[in-house]
């Protein structure tokens, strides 16, 4: 069994935000494998999928953002799941919008949903999936930068992102981080 984490933020007035790309892309999982609805379970909403006859877990965390690690770390505790089973998906400030990057491990380079998941488990040994959103421009504060939607082009960027997101763990949970890092990134 796997575990793919969707970060965000819940409530409407995130929906289409730069920090829910997590969100969009648990979503499209969902839809694709999905085996019905969202359960509220471990502060979230799981969703039981199959692919290939893998069971995976769809995890987006009801918390804010930098409470996620509670969530993830119930989740992985009541199924007895090893950390070679979860990933995690979130934005990223530091890649250009609609770019993927895939690691095995790693800090979380400033990303406070990463942080508390790792304060959670005690370590930064697990995979993420990180989709890029762009810098803000010049003035602009970083986090409301990431409470912002996109504009329209970008939004087209993201949207095709998101679908390759979902291919990317696709092919995690079939073929492993390496096959999915060495096609994604």
């Amino acid at each position: 069994m796997k575990l793919v984490v969707g970060l965000g933020n819940p409530g409407r007035k995130y929906e289409g935000t730069r920090h829910n790309v997590g969100f969009e892309v648990v979503a499209e999982l969902a839809r694709r494998h999905g085996l019905g609805q969202a359960k509220r379970a471990f502060q979230g909403e799981i969703v039981e999928a199959r692919l290939d006859g893998e069971r995976v877990l769809l995890l987006r965390p009801h918390a804010f953002m930098n409470r996620s690690g509670r969530s993830v770390s119930e989740t992985l505790r009541y199924y007895k799941l090893e950390l070679d089973d979860l990933l995690v998906v979130c934005d990223c400030m530091n890649l250009p919008v609609g770019k993927l990057r895939l690691r095995p491990a790693g800090s979380s380079g400033g990303h406070n949903g990463l942080a508390d998941i790792s304060r959670w488990l005690g370590t930064d040994q697990y995979a993420r999936l990180r989709i890029g959103v762009g810098r803000p421009p010049e003035g602009w504060d970083a986090a409301d930068y990431v409470l912002a939607r996109f504009g329209r082009e970008e939004r087209v960027e993201i949207e095709h992102a998101v679908v390759r997101a979902a291919d990317a763990i696709e092919t995690w949970v079939r073929e492993g981080i390496e096959t999915a890092m060495n096609q994604f990134n």
